[in-house]
Formats: structure tokens, sequence, C-alpha cells
């Protein structure tokens, strides 16, 4: 067993390894290849490869608009964070930004919030990931599940290093197959070949009912369902601690946000909608291995689910990296348990990454053994725990950029463009497809489970206040 050394409350002497400039005691083992890899694929995951399909089926083409002003609301998110970064990097960014700029309470909510976020994500993406295994071998869920978790964790307690080699590796197989779709449509559209030739063109985005066949308001309901897509695209501001040149590296990997979801998202849709007509798609199937069968491509179902088990992979493997980051950020302030403190000596959180890996297997055997409507309603937390991210990350910026404008603080590198203009867009936006989740009967049960968590949170913070009185004041640097 990896020997544990306690950094000395805040000095963090990071064995082999330089310690972050806030002293967190992380190494910067993250380089620019990887980081840019984990800012791309945390915006491609299984909401664009199997989640599309139910929105197409609601939206028509228009889900194509949908995806592209929810994608320039996300650059506004990831800019206002860049914002962050910049002026003060660090691995617990949400909730210390949070602590900093909005109250020691918005810390401890926050920073739980995005923990059990990360962990019911975990469950759900390696339960997947488990079922994904099935298509190949005849094996109960379980054993997969088991292997992938045990895997994943051994991964994350190695090096920091082997963590991002893994999500560069992963984030490669999912931009593969998306540029190779792109590229397979492309020769369709202009050489005609393939089963799917004959009828392939660009009209199909008009010509089945119109751009808006269902009329905005279905495409206004389809909101919520692309921005659940986008969550994690924050996970780059989690590996700020842990960057080799984060001045450097986390502004590029941020300013290649509108082009991911340009590429990724926008100009996959085009490619696929033009070859394949929308009222082809079916909810519950993944858009990509329709348009494989109708292309006449056999092989396109295994490739799917080969990139699908990757995506959700790379999900479990990036909340076992936050998890137990954000865990040793809340005891490092008082506001969660000394044993997350502790670091491997390879600068790692050890502690708080066992505790949270160990929830993600009791929460898929429970998952195996109650797959019912109770499950459904933790996991639908997800979406609004998601959303609390950005919302936080907005409204720090707002306050960050005032007092920095007013030359308390000092100005960060890396300005949101057209701040707080387009922060408050940002947040008007978020604001719009909560309430759109509330009218939607599918989705309202997020909502019904955020005040719960949120009475949770209430309780146990002053709880916590009264044993611990140093927890109710900001721990300045």
């Amino acid at each position: 067993m990896t020997s544990v050394q306690v950094d000395k409350h805040r000095d963090g002497d990071g064995a082999d390894g330089a310690a972050t400039e806030d002293g967190e005691g992380y190494q910067r083992g993250l380089g620019a290849r990887q980081i840019q890899m984990i800012a791309i694929g945390g915006a491609i995951g299984t909401g664009l490869f199997l989640g599309a399909g139910k929105g197409i089926s609601k939206a028509g083409p228009s889900l194509i608009l949908a995806y592209a002003i929810a994608g320039l609301v996300i650059f506004f998110i990831m800019r206002a964070l860049g914002e962050l970064l910049l002026y003060r990097p660090v691995s617990g960014s949400f909730a210390d930004y949070a602590r900093e700029f909005i109250g020691p309470f918005a810390g401890f909510v926050t920073g739980w919030t995005y923990w059990l976020f990360w962990v019911v994500t975990g469950i759900t993406e390696v339960t997947a990931a488990a079922a994904y295994m099935t298509y190949w071998f005849d094996m109960p869920q379980w054993v997969s599940a088991l292997i992938f978790t045990v895997i994943l964790y051994g991964a994350n307690l190695i090096s920091v290093k082997l963590f991002g080699e893994l999500e560069f590796w992963f984030s490669m197989v999912k931009v593969t197959a998306i540029i190779g779709m792109i590229l397979i449509c492309a020769g369709i559209l202009t050489l005609g070949f393939s089963d799917a030739g004959d009828t392939a063109s660009v009209t199909h985005l008009w010509s089945e009912g119109g751009f808006f066949p269902h009329g905005i308001g279905s495409t206004l309901m389809t909101l919520q369902m692309v921005m659940f897509a986008f969550l994690a695209v924050e996970l780059v501001g989690v590996t700020a601690g842990e960057s080799k040149d984060p001045r450097t590296v986390l502004p590029k990997a941020i300013n290649t946000v509108p082009w991911r979801i340009a590429v990724f998202y926008v100009g996959a849709l085009i490619m696929i909608l033009s070859v394949v007509p929308w009222t082809q798609f079916q909810p519950g199937i993944s858009p990509f291995v329709a348009a494989f069968e109708k292309m006449g491509l056999a092989a396109g179902a295994g490739i799917v689910n080969f990139v699908v088990l990757t995506a959700a992979l790379s999900s479990c493997n990036s909340g076992m990296y936050s998890t137990g980051r954000m865990l040793r950020n809340l005891a490092l302030n008082s506001q969660g348990p000394k044993l997350f403190t502790g670091l491997t000596k390879n600068g790692l959180p050890l502690a708080g990454t066992t505790f949270s890996a160990a929830l993600m297997l009791v929460g898929v055997w429970i998952n195996y053994q109650w797959p019912g409507k109770a499950f459904d309603y933790v996991v639908s937390f997800a979406t609004i725990s998601g959303m609390w991210a950005w919302i936080v990350i907005l409204i720090c910026q707002l306050r960050y950029r005032a007092k920095a404008d007013r030359g308390e603080l000092p100005r960060s590198e890396f300005r949101t463009p057209g701040a707080p203009v387009t922060s408050w867009f940002a947040l008007a936006f978020i604001g719009m497809v909560i309430v759109l989740m509330g009218i939607d009967k599918d989705a309202r049960i997020s909502l019904y489970c955020a005040p719960l968590w949120g009475l949770i949170l209430g309780v146990s913070y002053l709880v916590l206040k009264r044993r611990n009185p140093q927890a109710a004041a900001f721990n300045k640097r």
C-alpha cells in the first residue's frame, strides 16, 4: 500500500514534484497535450453519441441550432472560469472561488454538490460501461463494473500523469470517431457512394417539414438535454492545480471550446442529418448507429458501441479524479473530514479517491439490485447539480471582475469577452433552462431533489459550524 503523507495544513511540500502556487501539495504532472484532450473530451460524451437521438426526434434539424446557442453559452462560462483560474489557479477551483467571492456556506455547498455530481455520474457511467460490454461478451454486468472501477481506481492512485494519459486516449477515440463520421458523410454527399448516396442531400435539413418541424417550443424543450450533454466541460478547472504551466495551457484549452462545439456537435449533426433524414432517427437509438445502418456499414454498431464504452469510462475516470480533489479541498477548509487532507508520496488524495470509488461500487450494486424509480430520482439530480457549478462560476467571475476593476484585486490576464453582459446572459440562459426543466414532467424530478439536498447540506453545515467555528470563516491563503 502506498504510504500517505499528510500535508502540513497548506504548506504542501509535494514530494518529487513542485507544489502549486497556492501550496496545495499536488504535483504538476499534466502537460499541454493532456490538458487539451481533457478539455476536448469533456465536451464529448454519451449525451452526443446516444442522447442526440431523442433530441433529433423532438426538434428535428433545429437541434443543430440548440447545440450552437448552448455552445456559445458554454464558451462564456468557460471564459469566466478561465478568468478566475488565471487570477488564482487552484485544484478546488469552484469551491474555493465560491468561498472567496460568495461566502463560506457557498463554498461548502459547491464543493459537496460537485462531489456528489461526479459520484452519481460515475455510478451511472460505470453501470453503462458494463452494459456496453455485453455487446461482445456474455458475462454478468457486475463483473465488468467491478473490473472497470478497480482499474480506474488503481490508475488514479499511481500518478496524475497516468490519469492524464488515460483521458488523452479516451478522448482520442471519441474525436477520431466523430471526425471519421464527418469525413464519411462528406464523401457520401460529394461522391454519392454507399447505400445512402442516392438520397443524401443537405436539403434534408429543411425539406422534411422545415427546419423547425415541431415548432420552436419543441426545440426549446431540448435545451435541457443539450446542456446535459455539455456537463463536465468545467473539469479542466479542477486540473489547474496539477497543470505544468496553467497560465499558458488553460487559456489555450478554453479557447478551443468554440471550434470543438462547432466541429463535434454542430458539424457532426449537419453531416448526419444531411445524409439521413431526421425522420428516420428514434429516441434511445444512437444517431451514429442509425446513420451507419442507413449507409449499409454493418460494422457501424460495433464501432459506436466501442466509442460509447470509452466515453463512459472517460467520465468515470474523470469522476475518480475530481472527487478526491474536491473532498481534499473541503477538508483543508475545515468543511470536510480531516482524513481527506492526506496525500500519497506521489501527491495524490488517497483517502478521498478511495471513499468516492467505494461509493461508486455501492451505487452500482444498488442499481443492479433495485433498478427502480428511487435510483432514477437520484441520477436525475446530476443535471441540476452540474449546472450549479456553472452558476457559481459566473457569479464568482462577476464579483471578481467588479473587485478587480475597483483595484481591490489584481486583474486576470485572461478576461472574459463582453463581460459583464455575457456573464449575465449565460446566467439568464441557465435560468431559462431550469424553468424549462420544471415544465417538462420527465425532467422536473431534478428540481425536486435539489431542495432535499440543500436541506441536508444546510443542517450539516450548522452542525459542522457548531463543532468547529473555524469552518464559518474564509481562510485566506
